[in-house]
């Protein structure tokens, strides 16, 4: 009678563990939807529009000692080619030896193109309340001359190897007051903080998903962030030295992410929570 007893009580717990399973992802799957929703919503009138347009003006004004424009930029395809540019950086540039990020190039164009100090070319990368960002508007401009077009990083040179295995390391390296790596949160699938689903960038679908839509309009700011400031923002979040903007370890984090996500169609800017 006992044995009965424990055995219909284990049935219903079972059952009721199941049912709350059930209902967890189905809550789960209710708010990914209603969130994808929301952004099809707002991208219809996706502000990030008025920074493209602010970044081309300024990408054809002349500018700096020389008054020259950047319209004369190599970012890959050749002097003045932006359309597609963006989707095949990083890569190797053979005037500088090195492998560069489109925010990289675009600092070196306003260098060697308008006579800007390094330091006046990257002058506030990142806007704040009341104080506009110039980069943040040119590479919105650059990115969506990119929109529709596969990512392609062959890599192909040796030296865009050796910043790809940089990136590798680096996504796996814990460190920081949590002893946090990018594969803590990006690694597994089926995690998620608060209402936010966290892409598995190992896998193409999610670093695909991730890298593409780099860089975004965010909501909650009401400003159009760069890949620099989401891995910027990464880092700061797992309690890393802060790091230079436009440093290698940046630029090779961004190759991994871009090589995992090889075949993608980018679409940004695109609108971030």
């Amino acid at each position: 009678m006992k044995h009965k007893t424990w055995t219909k009580l284990l049935g219903v717990a079972l059952a009721g563990g199941l049912t709350l399973a059930a209902n967890a992802q189905d809550t789960k799957d209710s708010t990914a939807a209603g969130i994808a929703q929301y952004r099809e919503m707002l991208a219809d009138g996706n502000p990030a529009e008025l920074w493209e347009a602010a970044g081309e003006e300024l990408w054809k004004k002349p500018a700096g000692p020389k008054q020259a424009s950047l319209e004369a930029c190599d970012l890959g395809l050749g002097p003045g080619v932006v359309k597609g540019a963006y989707a095949k950086l990083p890569r190797f540039f053979k005037d500088t030896g090195r492998v560069m990020d489109a925010e990289q190039r675009l600092m070196y164009c306003r260098m060697t193109l308008q006579g800007l100090t390094k330091e006046e070319a990257s002058a506030r990368p990142f806007s704040s309340p009341g104080k506009a960002s110039d980069i943040e508007r040119l590479i919105a401009y650059v990115a969506s001359e990119s929109r529709g077009a596969a990512i392609d990083i062959p890599l192909a040179h040796p030296e865009e190897k050796r910043v790809y295995e940089l990136g590798r390391r680096m996504f796996f390296y814990r460190g920081g007051a949590y002893d946090f790596a990018c594969a803590t949160c990006h690694a597994q699938p089926g995690l998620r903080i608060r209402l936010q689903d966290l892409p598995d960038l190992l896998t193409a679908d999610g670093a695909r998903y991730a890298y593409s839509t780099w860089p975004g309009y965010r909501v909650s700011q009401g400003e159009v962030r760069t890949m620099q400031h989401r891995l910027y923002d990464c880092l700061r979040q797992q309690r890393f030295p802060e790091p230079l903007y436009g440093s290698e370890v940046i630029t090779a984090l961004e190759m991994f992410l871009a090589r995992n996500a090889n075949g993608g169609k980018m679409d940004a800017p695109s609108i971030k929570r």
